[in-house]
C-alpha cells in the first residue's frame, strides 16, 4: 500500500522532492513548493476546465439564440485552443500543463456548433465537427512536423488577441454583452493567469508563457466590459410608463 503511494505522489513531484518531504521532512524547500504549488494549480484548472465554458453552452441552449457572439472570434479563439494542445500534446509536455486545453478545445467545439446551428442550421455545424475532427487527427496523428506547430503556436498570440478583440469589439458595437457568459470570461481570465505560473515551472516553453500571458490580457478585456456593461445595465432608471404614475406626476406639479 505505501509503495502504490509512493508511486501516485512520485506522478506530481520529483523523486528529490519525495524524499525531501518524507525523510527529511523538510517542507521549507522553495523550488520543492514551487513544483507542488504548480501541479496543485495545474490539477485546479483542469477541473475547473471541465465546465468553465458550461454556463456559455447553457446560456445558448436556453435562449435558442446566438445574439451577441461573434463567430469568427469562436473560431479563432478554438484555433489557438488546438494548436496549442497539439503543440503541447507532440512535445510530450506534462499532462498537468496542458490538459485543461482539452477539455476547452470540446467546449468551444460545441460553442461553435451551436452558434452554426441557430445561425445556418444544423448542417453547417455538422460540416464544421467533421473538419474539425479531420484537423486534429492530422496534426496530432505524426503527420505535421513540430516545427510547423511551432510556428502555429507563435501565430497564436496575434489570433488569440484578434479573436478576444472581435468580441470585444461586437460587444462595443452592441453596446452589451448579449449572450455572453460573464462567469465563463472570469473563468478563463483566472485561468490563463495560473497558466503563466504553471507553464514557467512545468514547461520552460518561452512561446507557450508569452501565449498565456497575452491571453490573460485579452481575457481581461472581456471581463472589464462584462463589469462595464453589467453596472452600466444596473444603474439605468425605469421609464415611467403606467399612466397612473404620469397621472401621479402631474397631481405632484399642480401641487
Amino acid at each position: 500500500m505505501s509503495e502504490l503511494i509512493k508511486n501516485v505522489v512520485l506522478q506530481t513531484i520529483s523523486k528529490e522532492c519525495y524524499e525531501k518531504y518524507f525523510y527529511e521532512m523538510n517542507f521549507f524547500d522553495v523550488d520543492c513548493f514551487k513544483i507542488l504549488l504548480s501541479k496543485g494549480l495545474g490539477c485546479a484548472i483542469i477541473a475547473g476546465s471541465l465546465g468553465v465554458k458550461v454556463p456559455q453552452i447553457l446560456k445558448i441552449w436556453k435562449a435558442k439564440s446566438a445574439e451577441g457572439l461573434n463567430l469568427f472570434s469562436i473560431f479563432l479563439d478554438l484555433f489557438a485552443i488546438t494548436f496549442n494542445l497539439s503543440y503541447s500534446y507532440v512535445k510530450g509536455f506534462p499532462f498537468t500543463a496542458w490538459g485543461d486545453v482539452s477539455f476547452l478545445a470540446l467546449q468551444t467545439v460545441i460553442v461553435a456548433s451551436l452558434v452554426l446551428t441557430y445561425t445556418g442550421g444544423i448542417q453547417k455545424a455538422l460540416v464544421f465537427i467533421t473538419a474539425y475532427l479531420t484537423i486534429c487527427y492530422v496534426l496530432m496523428g505524426g503527420t505535421a512536423p513540430v516545427q510547423f506547430l511551432w510556428s502555429m503556436q507563435g501565430f497564436n498570440i496575434p489570433i488569440i488577441v484578434l479573436g478576444k478583440l472581435s468580441q470585444a469589439y461586437t460587444n462595443f458595437q452592441n453596446g452589451s454583452t448579449g449572450q455572453l457568459s460573464v462567469i465563463t470570461c472570469f473563468l478563463l481570465f483566472f485561468g490563463s493567469l495560473a497558466r503563466i505560473f504553471t507553464s514557467i515551472q512545468e514547461t520552460g516553453d518561452t512561446m507557450m508563457i508569452m501565449t498565456y500571458c497575452f491571453s490573460a490580457a485579452s481575457n481581461g478585456v472581456l471581463v472589464a466590459q462584462c463589469i462595464y456593461y453589467w453596472n452600466a445595465a444596473k444603474g439605468e432608471q425605469p421609464k415611467v410608463t403606467s399612466k397612473a404614475a404620469k397621472t401621479k406626476s402631474k397631481s405632484k406639479k399642480v401641487d
